[in-house]
Order: C-alpha cells, then sequence, then structure tokens
C-alpha cells in the first residue's frame, strides 16, 4: 500500500479523476472526501479487491489507513460499502466525459518528449453481466449477455489510453470513426508532428475510418480484412502451390485492392500457410503504407497486435474490470475509469519501478502477491508509526530498491518529475 501510495505522488492519475467530478453533497454531511474514497476504491482494486463489499472489513485495515493518510489505530475509519455505492451513482454524464479525456490527456502528460510513433491499438472484449443492468445486451458471438467494452492501449509501450463502455455489441463504422476522431484530434493537439498508426481487427476495417486517416498527415493504418472470394482470388496459385508443401510451410503475397467500399485502394498482404496440423490458413491485412514489404508489415507490425490482448488481460483479469454489477450504466462506466486507473497505476509501477528486475515481466497477479500484500507489523507510536516488515521476505532487495528510487523522488525539487 505505502508503495501504492509513492505511485499515486507521482502519477497524479487518482487526483485527475477527483477533479472531473463535481461533488453534489451537501458540505456539511460530508465525512470522506471524493479524492479520498477514488483513492481508497483504486487502491483496493489494485491490491485485488474489486468488490464494494470488500470495504466493509478494509475500513479498519491499517496498511489502507496509513495510505490515506490516517493513523493506523486511532485514526477515523475508511469508507463502507454503501458509502462507495452512493459515490458510483451520483456521476454524471457529463463528470464521465471529463474523465475519458482526462484519461487521454494523462496518457499525453506521461511522455516527457513527444515520440516519433504512436501505435493505436483498439479493440473490444466480452464483459459478461449476471442481473438487469442497463444496455446489457445478449450477443450470438459470446453467447452471452453481456457489456463490449473498447479498449485502446499504445502499442510500444501497453499505456492504457482509454476504455469505453459499451452496449453487447460489436460497433458499428460510424461509432468507431468517433472515437478515433475525438482521439487522434487530442493527440495532434500536444503532438503535431508524431506519427500515429491506427490498427485493429478486421472488424475496425472500417471505411469511414480509412477516409478520415487519409485526410490527415502522418497518419497511417494497419488492420485485418475479412476475406472474400475476390481475394482469394488474388492468391489462387499460391494457395495451390501452399498445398504441396509440409506443414508449418507459408508464404506471403501483397498486391493492390479496393472494396467499392473504400476511397481508393490500399494494399492487401496474404499470409498462405499449412498449420502444423496440416490445414490451410488464409488471411489478409490491408494498410495505406505501400513502400513496407509483405512479411515484415505482417509479421512485425501487425501481429504486435497481440500485446494488446496481453493489456486487456492485464486490465481484464488481473484488475477484474468485468465486475460491473451497478444497475446503471454510467455507474458501469465509472467503475471502468476507476479499474482503469487502477491499471494505469500497476502498470506505470511494473515498467519504473520493477525495471531490471525479475519482476520486470510479471503479471499484475504476480506483483500483487509478491511485493504488494506483505506481511508486517504496524505500531503506532506517539511521535511515528513503525511498520515492521518480515527478515525472511525472499524480495526484499527488489522492495528496497523500489523504497529507494520513491526516497530519491521525494527529495528532488518541486514539482517532482512525472513517471513515465
Amino acid at each position: 500500500m505505502l508503495l501504492l501510495h509513492e505511485t499515486e505522488s507521482q502519477l497524479g492519475i487518482i487526483s485527475m479523476l477527483t477533479k472531473c467530478i463535481s461533488d453534489s453533497r451537501r458540505s456539511s454531511s460530508i465525512t470522506h472526501s471524493v479524492n479520498e474514497l477514488n483513492t481508497l476504491r483504486v487502491f483496493q482494486i489494485a491490491c485485488g479487491y474489486e468488490d464494494c463489499n470488500d470495504s466493509n472489513s478494509l475500513r479498519i485495515d491499517p496498511a489502507m489507513k496509513i495510505a490515506l493518510g490516517r493513523l493506523p489505530e486511532t485514526g477515523l475509519d475508511l469508507a463502507s460499502q454503501p458509502t462507495f455505492s452512493r459515490l458510483e451513482n451520483m456521476i454524471t454524464r457529463r463528470d464521465l466525459y471529463r474523465i475519458a479525456d482526462g484519461i487521454v490527456d494523462h496518457f499525453l502528460a506521461s511522455y516527457v518528449e513527444p515520440p516519433e510513433v504512436i501505435v493505436l491499438d483498439f479493440d473490444d472484449t466480452e464483459d459478461v453481466v449476471h442481473g438487469h443492468q442497463q444496455l446489457a445486451l445478449f450477443s450470438g458471438y459470446y453467447q452471452e449477455t453481456c457489456y463490449q467494452p473498447l479498449h485502446v492501449y499504445e502499442g510500444f509501450s501497453g499505456k492504457l489510453i482509454t476504455t469505453i463502455l459499451r452496449p453487447g455489441k460489436r460497433p458499428g463504422s460510424r461509432e468507431i470513426v468517433s472515437y478515433v476522431k475525438r482521439i487522434v484530434e487530442r493527440i495532434r493537439q500536444k503532438w503535431p508532428d508524431t506519427i500515429l498508426v491506427y490498427r485493429g481487427d478486421s472488424h475496425y476495417s472500417a471505411p469511414e475510418v480509412f477516409a478520415f486517416i487519409d485526410q490527415q498527415n502522418d497518419c497511417y493504418s494497419v488492420t485485418g480484412l475479412t476475406r472474400n472470394a475476390l481475394l482469394l482470388k488474388h492468391v489462387e496459385t499460391l494457395i495451390k502451390h501452399v498445398k504441396q508443401q509440409p506443414a508449418g510451410f507459408k508464404r506471403y503475397h501483397s498486391f493492390m485492392y479496393k472494396a467499392e467500399s473504400w476511397s481508393k485502394p490500399r494494399k492487401v498482404v496474404a499470409k498462405v500457410e499449412m498449420t502444423d496440423i496440416g490445414k490451410l490458413n488464409v488471411r489478409f491485412i490491408s494498410t495505406d503504407m505501400p513502400e513496407a514489404k509483405a512479411k515484415a508489415l505482417y509479421e512485425e507490425i501487425y501481429c504486435a497486435r497481440g500485446n494488446d490482448e496481453l493489456c486487456i488481460k492485464d486490465h481484464k483479469t488481473y484488475t477484474k474490470s468485468d465486475r460491473t454489477s451497478c444497475h446503471r450504466f454510467l455507474a458501469n462506466q465509472f467503475r471502468l475509469f476507476l479499474h482503469s486507473a487502477a491499471y494505469v497505476l500497476l502498470h506505470s509501477f511494473r515498467s519504473n519501478m520493477l525495471k531490471g528486475t525479475s519482476m520486470a515481466t510479471a503479471t499484475f497477479e504476480s506483483i500483487r502477491l509478491k511485493i504488494l500484500k506483505i506481511g508486517a507489523r504496524v505500531i503506532e507510536r506517539k511521535t511515528k508509526i513503525s511498520v515492521q516488515l518480515p527478515t525472511a521476505y525472499p524480495y526484499q532487495s527488489i522492495f528496497s530498491k523500489c523504497l529507494a528510487i520513491f526516497e530519491h523522488l521525494r527529495r528532488q525539487p518541486w514539482p517532482p518529475p512525472t513517471i513515465s
């Protein structure tokens, strides 16, 4: 908890959330501030307590109290579940718009200098619901009643750009291009010369997006492409050749192609391979980078989209961001933003504090179990608080390194440098 507190003091992701929320409560009746509630909720999520009900037992936890600036024994108890439920249902649509813009701005502020290239990875995932949540729909693809939130990450670093809760259906072309426009315009306001690359699977191969990208400077796209009879006809000869080869054999072929809905032709790369089980596999991608070589374009640029799946796994599996159990859709969107803040917190901690250690590539779950949730004795004295850690703790060196880094950052002149 102390490490999370120090990480937040450098990042400011939770304080950004607080500034975006208009507190409509009666001031004379307030015991817990909005910033305290947001901080406590995000810290709990980061530590693996994704349910508001967990707050009922954690409100007296000494480590949680210290992280919130309260004395561990004599300090006032923290907020309970009903208080968090009221907070979630207090959030308005305007608050959510401000938070969405704030998350993108926080992503931009995480860079010390404008990067040369930014990759915008778009993808959605299922969020199965249990109950009668607003806008939850039955998905024929997943065979579940669910939401399908959109996740956007930066392809090289894995930094979160935004998460948007959506009804349980795949987004249409107009919806996709509205998100792309908003993100690209926001980035261009701060980084006019950065090269932007839009990347997604075949469902994000929307002609409206291609038309918008064509109008931008230094903006490109690489997307999957659903195969059809016309595309297969371009690789008939290659398919016949590959069918005669042993398992594991594959070849790439590129050609120019224009669908009826496209404003101009695009380069298409076909991958034709015999899988390890001897089955033919034909896939297509499209791009507006005609000079890129076919193999490098597919294997090094498009296939790197798999990192986006790992980011969604961290976000969904390890921070439990699919715990959208409120009835109101707006409350569930706010919950998703809270889990997104926990993702930013843990991702930054791993990327900066654990760099060069054995935990540098660990999952959030491993970091939580080995670094964050450590047994300790907390003693409240008259002039100080003593935290006695176990001498047999196997990750002492990593923990001490993190503390040393934070001690150094605390000594820097104000304002402290932002963790990148």
